[in-house]
């Protein structure tokens, strides 16, 4: 791998997707992937106050992962992104693009801004594309979801800035379900491209460095996305509750907490993640769920000491 030139704007990949549509097992992919020879720095967003994420990416990889938590990347915590990004460019010279990974809940448009309101993130970077993850179970739900006036439908508008979309979780709907999401998936945005994929599966090769972000084309559809004084609102009827607790847990409890929550708030609940550290097992139990859908096993990644 060679040096990057300084000369060199740094390319940026937007990773956006609703909550649970396999943003961070794409990610996972990306690094694992010994194909591209590209070193990333990694910047990470969860809405909760803890992180999750940054915990379940490969221990093998290097890459450097500069986690922005605790709020939303697109408005509370945008200040950070920018100042995340500057002290990135100092160390310009050990990665070849960074990846940013938004909360599901994130409104790309504020993030996409950023690379062309800042003067200096202008000319440090340059946005490479914003890729999309779509759940094929799920969109067609989000998209149709009513908001509270003045609020975004972040799915809706996660496509709308779209080059690239994901249609993940294939083998979770029928075929003719998966033409109607992408009929509808036109209507909001009729110049990106689809690929259909499970578990997130695509090559690198599609995603990184394709120069597939075109200003004009989202100013067409949206001519006052450079206003810096544009509002910006989320649902407040949505929150999160994040908790870490010292100990371990039994696994027969273990299992019966897990069906009772699927059977009794599953249904009510976007997106739910976590590891959990099980008595006489030194591995780590790492689980994620969306609405009714649940999976969980023990990893091969073990517990450090301490941890």
């Amino acid at each position: 791998m060679t040096k990057r030139k300084m000369a060199t704007k740094v390319p940026v990949t937007v990773l956006t997707g609703f909550l649970g549509s396999g943003k961070t097992t794409l990610l996972n992919h990306i690094l694992n992937d010994a194909t591209h020879g590209m070193k990333f720095a990694v910047i990470e967003n969860e809405f909760g106050e803890i992180g999750v994420d940054d915990k379940i990416l490969p221990e093998t990889v290097d890459e450097e992962i500069i986690e922005v938590m605790n709020g939303c990347i697109c408005c509370t915590v945008r200040g950070d992104l920018v100042e995340a990004l500057k002290r990135l460019h100092k160390r310009v010279d050990q990665f070849d693009g960074i990846i940013i990974e938004t909360t599901g809940l994130a409104d790309p448009a504020p993030v996409v801004q950023t690379f062309f309101v800042d003067e200096d993130i202008r000319d440090m970077y340059s946005l490479d594309s914003v890729i999309t993850v779509v759940d094929a179970k799920e969109i067609l739900t989000r998209l149709a979801e009513e908001k509270p006036e003045g609020v975004e439908n972040e799915s809706v508008e996660q496509v709308c800035f779209a080059d690239k979309v994901l249609l993940n979780k294939t083998d979770l709907a029928n075929e003719a379900t998966l033409i109607k999401i992408e009929a509808e998936l036109r209507k909001l945005n009729p110049t990106m491209s689809i690929t259909r994929c499970q578990h997130a599966k695509v090559s690198p090769k599609e995603l990184l460095n394709i120069q597939a972000f075109e200003l004009k084309r989202v100013l067409d559809f949206e001519p006052d996305f450079l206003d810096e004084d544009a509002e910006h609102e989320h649902d407040s009827t949505v929150s999160s509750v994040s908790c870490r607790i010292k100990g371990n847990v039994n696994q027969a409890m273990l299992s019966k907490w897990i069906g009772r929550l699927i059977q009794e708030d599953g249904a009510n609940l976007y997106r739910y993640k976590g590891i959990l550290a099980i008595k006489g097992v030194d591995e780590k139990f790492i689980f994620q769920g969306v609405g009714m859908l649940f999976n969980g096993n023990i990893s091969d990644m073990k517990w450090g000491i301490p941890e």
